[in-house]
């Protein structure tokens, strides 16, 4: 089925499966895909899918479309193809080949969040074994408090749309905290963190978008 993969600075944000024949992109909360920032249209762009073809078609908007760096109006895509909205670029896969990112954990109240999955098989590749590094997030505070979410993939992005957004990658030797988008910077054991990825260690303690968090690892 064929996927797109949101990403800013190299930073990706979200996955979105293309299920529908007629998909919508832009800054309004009714989007399909929704990207809450200025550089976005209200309604910026459409997806068009018919069978495994998909095509893109810019809406008019004020800062344009762009496919692989060119400016579009409609397109048919590509595997691989990138599409720039603003400062964000969307990568089209037609395959399944884009596994590996989770998609965005949003604290709502109310909200009920996956429990924690169990610690992978012992691997006996260098590589495989990356993957077999086992944390979780714990929610301190808030409505999900008492929760966790297990960090299986390779980006987990936590927070608030528009108000704060980070990133949790996972690396061959752990974990590393980075900012995505938002005015209000992630504190890493009480301190802001730059514009530059923090390594995770156990125990650490989170805050974003007015939740506490700990990191978990084990």
């Amino acid at each position: 089925m064929p996927k797109m993969i949101v990403s800013i600075d190299g930073v990706v944000i979200k996955e979105v499966q293309l299920t529908k024949e007629r998909t919508t992109l832009g800054r309004r909360p009714y989007n399909d895909i929704v990207i809450d920032n200025l550089a976005v249209s209200g309604e910026h762009a459409v997806f068009h899918m018919q069978g495994e073809d998909v095509e893109v078609e810019d809406l008019g908007s004020t800062n344009g479309t762009y496919v692989n760096g060119k400016a579009a109006k409609r397109q048919p895509l590509r595997n691989g193809d990138t599409i720039e909205v603003g400062k964000y670029k969307i990568r089209f896969h037609s395959d399944e080949e884009a596994g590996g990112f989770e998609k965005t954990m949003i604290f709502k109240p109310g909200m009920v969040l996956p429990p924690a999955m169990p610690r992978p098989a012992p691997a006996a590749t260098p590589a495989a074994a990356a993957a077999q590094l086992h944390a979780v997030i714990k929610v301190l505070s808030g409505a999900a408090a008492g929760r966790e979410v297990a960090l299986t993939k390779v980006v987990t992005t936590i927070g608030k749309p528009g108000l704060a957004v980070a990133s949790i990658t996972r690396r061959h030797n752990g974990f590393v905290l980075a900012h995505v988008e938002g005015p209000d910077m992630p504190l890493h054991n009480g301190q802001r963190i730059g514009g530059t990825p923090v390594p995770l260690h156990n125990g650490d303690r989170l805050e974003l978008a007015g939740t506490e968090m700990q990191f978990v690892q084990s």
